[in-house]
This record gives C-alpha cells, structure tokens and sequence, in this order.
C-alpha cells in the first residue's frame, strides 16, 4: 500500500458494531466485564490501558511510520518521557547538541538528578559521537531535522554505528513527518513525534506518539505508558487520526510554499542567512536529498544582517497573516523567536554556542497561497 492511500486506510477498519467510516469517539473511562477479570472484549478493561479511538490512532501511526506498534501519548514530550524511563542511573544518553528546548529542560533538569548522564554532541562528527559510546550508553536520541537551526543527521550511517554497539537509536521526526522521512527504514528503533504538530495538523490538539519495530520494545513501551498514565484521551485521539488522513496533501503544500518563503527570504537585502535543507547553500542539503524523500518540509529560519533582537522582534510584531505564536505544523503560518519562546529554557550561552542567536526568527510555513506569505514578509521586513 502507498503512503498516500496508508494515512486514509492504513491500520484502519471500519466500526465493526456500526459500520462508521471513521472511529467512533469512545468517550468512556471503563467497561464491561462479564465475570471478575473477563471483560467483554479482552482488548478493552480500563481506557488508560487501551481505548478504541486511541487504538485506531496506534495502528495509524504504526502503518505510516512502517512500524509494527504505535502509542499515542498525552504530548510530545510524555512520549519522551515515556522512553528515558526505561533508563536507570549510571546509563548514559548520547544526544544532538540541537534540539528542542523542551526535551532539553527534560534530559538537564527534570532527568539532572536521576543519575542518567547526557552527552549533547554535533552527531555529523561521527567519529566524536562514536568516541562517547561506552559500555553505559544506552541510548542515541536525535532530531533531523533540528529545531530551530534546521541541521540535518544522517540517519543511515547513525543506526550502522547505534547497531554495532547495540545501542538504541531514537529519532523525533517531528519537522519531517513520515511523508518525508521515515527513520525506522532506515535503521532507527524508535520514532516520535509531537503530533500537535504536522500529524493533528490543525493547531487544536496537543498530543505524542511512539512508533518501534520491535515487538517486544513495543510491549515494554506500552507498559510505562499504562503504568505512568500519560495516555491521550479519545477526543484527542480522533482529532489526531483525523489530521494523518489529509497528511500527504498538507505536507506537499507545506513543501511548496518553504521553497519559495526560503528563496525570497536569501534574496532580501535585510537577511543575513536563510536554514532550509531545500537550499542549494544549505550544509546538510546532500544528506536532506538522500533521507527526506518528496520534498524538505515548511520550516524556515533566518536572521537579520543587523544581527539585532530589536529587528526580529520589530519583524514579528508587524506580521498579519503569519501569526506571532508557539507550535508549528498546522495549515496555518506561524513565526517563532526561539530565543524568547521556544528554547527560553535553554542557557543564553548554551544557545549562542549551537547558534540560536538574539535575531533568530523560526516560520513555520503553512498552506496559505505563498503570494500572501510573500507580501506579508516584505511589508514586515520594510
């Protein structure tokens, strides 16, 4: 089955009581049993468990990712949490040195004093992140592309290294989506993603998942998810499944549009650099040719020849039809200054080392008629 048919019928079946096309919202916390212990359907005893509309969502995610299990997660960062708690003290975490300014706070502060160690490493230096592994690293953690710096990872050649040591490689596609990129083909073994973003599509939801191969790595997941509780509810679950079956068309227009936002922007004499893996000048563009797979997303991130915060913040105060907000990923554009909202959480001089400078602005591009977004950023950039 192709992607584009999977994110419509993948995993999916009709409500088998009813006929439903789509899943049925199953807004109930318990069900029957018809004898202590035996539920009616053995599948089905405690939502926080398993709920139908929450697993219509899983075998979704699963069919997209070409995965065998899926678990949606209250947001993305219960997802990750879900996965550093199959970690004890004296194991170390090998991760990118950009990342998310949330799943930064999580590893440096919720995690400093759990006894794991994180190691933040430029993952394109291979033979430096080899260096760190040791017999206590237990899991390599990226994202390709990054938020916000847009760097890409080659997924291929880290899974040869992650393999070879036996060690877990986990890999948040969040930016790319499965119409792009798919990390467990490539040799990953675990795929998340905050699907508030491109998976729900529509900016009205807030949701994680996690997406493996193997099953028994499944079963442990799923075990601390029920065990921990950050599960996601029905409601949210239909309105995630909902976004995955216009994914494909989203994501194309997504594309469209980056390419053109990002070439006007390398041509407006008040930007100084242009982060799109869709561009020629791009360092990682070769990587994002080989592993991002139809297109090279709707994020774009660019700073001033002034190199001053005021410009920026000058910038997103006169956008209109952009919107000055958190999140990305839905049909609507959106602009971001990291270094005050997205990844405030991370230290300023943390932030000026991997480049998330006072004059960083992150767009996320949504599917509006490009010409707009255009008009929008020359009367902000003048």
């Amino acid at each position: 089955m192709k992607f584009n048919t999977k994110v419509i019928h993948g995993g999916q079946h009709h409500d088998p009581s009813t006929g439903a096309v789509m899943p049925p919202v199953y807004q109930t916390s318990t069900f029957v049993q018809t004898s202590p212990g035996q539920p009616l359907n053995p599948d089905y005893e405690y939502s926080r468990a398993a709920n139908p509309t929450r697993t219509a969502l899983e075998n979704a995610l699963a069919s997209i990712e070409n995965g065998t299990r899926g678990l949606a997660f209250s947001s993305g960062l219960a997802a990750t949490d879900c996965v550093l708690r199959s970690f004890k003290a004296g194991d170390e975490v090998i991760a990118m040195d950009d990342l998310y300014g949330g799943t930064y706070r999580m590893f440096t502060r919720i995690y400093k004093d759990s006894g794991i160690k994180f190691h933040f490493v430029d993952m394109n230096d291979l033979a430096k992140f080899e260096s760190l592994i040791n017999a206590n690293t237990k899991m390599v953690w990226v994202e390709t592309p990054t938020n916000p710096l847009m760097k890409l990872a080659d997924i291929a050649e880290i899974a040869k290294i992650t393999k070879k040591h036996n060690v877990l490689f986990a890999v948040d596609n969040t930016f790319a989506t499965p119409y792009l990129q798919k990390p467990l083909d490539l040799g990953a073994d675990i795929v998340m993603h905050s699907a508030t973003k491109y998976l729900g599509g529509h900016s009205d939801v807030i949701a994680g998942a996690l997406i493996v191969k193997d099953a028994a790595l499944g079963d442990q997941l799923h075990f601390q998810q029920f065990a921990t509780g950050a599960t996601l509810g029905p409601q949210d679950s239909f309105l995630v499944l909902r976004g995955i079956k216009t994914l494909h068309l989203r994501v194309q227009r997504h594309c469209e549009n980056g390419v053109k936002i990002a070439e006007f922007l390398m041509n407006h004499p008040k930007v100084e650099r242009v982060y799109y893996p869709g561009l020629a000048s791009h360092p990682f563009h070769e990587i994002a040719k080989k592993q991002m797979i139809g297109g090279f997303g709707g994020m774009v991130t660019f700073t001033f020849k002034s190199g001053k915060k005021e410009d920026a913040i000058a910038f997103l105060e006169k956008v209109k039809v952009f919107t000055l907000a958190e999140s990305l990923g839905g049909v609507e554009s959106l602009a971001n200054h990291p270094a005050l909202m997205t990844h405030a959480s991370i230290p300023e001089d943390k932030r000026k080392e991997i480049g998330i400078t006072d004059d960083l602005v992150r767009l996320s591009v949504g599917v509006e008629d490009a010409e707009d977004l255009i008009e929008d950023l020359k009367q902000a950039l003048a």
